[in-house]
């Protein structure tokens, strides 16, 4: 999985990268279609913001978690994300399993 990293108002070090891989790269165990991640770390005021966008089946899942530690929203996002992953795949699971029946109303006899 990619993971595109970028910093608002903050210089994204190495230190950071390896924090965000090694954390999100649990999530890409957990859902190996994921192909990116876009990772946008912002700092306002001594909060330390994190938002994360992903497309997973057609549809664009985002989270955002802020805290005064940046390692802290990190892991906050990494446990957001994967609830919203998860709750994803169920609607989709339930949309794949309900099928359309047609009404005995609609349906022509054989005569």
């Amino acid at each position: 999985m990619k993971i595109n990293i970028s910093g608002h108002h903050i210089e994204v070090t190495e230190a950071i990268t390896e924090v965000i891989n090694s954390k999100f790269k649990k999530v890409a165990n957990h859902f190996p279609s994921l192909m990116s991640l876009e990772a946008i770390l912002t700092v306002d005021k001594n909060v330390q913001k994190i938002e994360v966008v992903t497309n997973y089946e057609n549809q664009q899942v985002a989270v955002s978690a802020h805290d005064d530690d940046l390692y802290v929203a990190i892991g906050n996002s990494v446990k957001k994300m994967e609830a919203a992953l998860q709750h994803r795949k169920g609607v989709v699971k339930a949309n794949r399993n309900n099928k359309y029946e047609v009404p005995q109303s609609e349906l022509v006899s054989g005569a």
